[in-house]
């Protein structure tokens, strides 16, 4: 497995092998004893897909706090993404900061993004389908969320503005409050 530490070093890009032949193609998409041996020991609890229909289809920006936080590794079996983790860890070198990574069904990659970050993405392809697994369950109680297009973390999205396709509960999220302290660093 490939595994490229992006300018954020704890979010990681993940590139499995894929075998092809006539018939179509294998690959390993998660081996704990190999990438525990390259540094990478999360021990995951649920698998969650999701399908999006149109182009420019947004989810996030979420996160879970403690006592539920969740670390995420997302990849994408049909379609394309693109992918965004933000660090939300106060006195984190990289607080507020942001990294993105294209994720589709060419490319095989996959994005970890750990505790302590903002997740969101935007489908730059139809019939989207993305596949992510959490390493803690789902807990109402601990989401949180920001809204997709604040200002101050000025994430670039892919889609033209009144373009993006967004939940009921996505476009009624909160601005980015550097007063919440929902992770610190380390």
């Amino acid at each position: 497995m490939k595994v490229e530490t992006l300018a954020i070093p704890e979010v990681k890009l993940i590139t499995p092998p894929k075998f092809g032949d006539s018939r179509g193609f294998f690959s390993e998409t998660w081996t704990a004893s190999k990438l525990k041996a390259r540094g990478f020991d999360e021990h995951f609890v649920q698998d969650n897909h999701s399908f999006s229909a149109a182009v420019g289809t947004i989810r996030g920006l979420h996160c879970q706090t403690a006592p539920s936080v969740q670390g995420k590794l997302v990849r994408v079996i049909k379609g394309a993404i693109w992918d965004v983790a933000v660090d939300i860890r106060k006195g984190s070198p990289t607080y507020g900061k942001w990294v993105a990574a294209e994720l589709s069904e060419a490319n095989w990659s996959q994005l970890w993004i750990p505790g302590g970050f903002l997740h969101g993405f935007c489908t730059i392809a139809p019939d989207t389908e993305v596949i992510y697994k959490v390493t803690s369950d789902y807990d109402k109680a601990a989401e949180r969320a920001v809204v997709w297009n604040d200002p101050t973390l000025a994430v670039p999205w892919p889609v033209e503005p009144g373009a993006e396709m967004l939940s009921d509960k996505d476009k009624a999220a909160p601005a980015f409050n550097p007063e919440d302290t929902w992770f610190t660093y380390p």
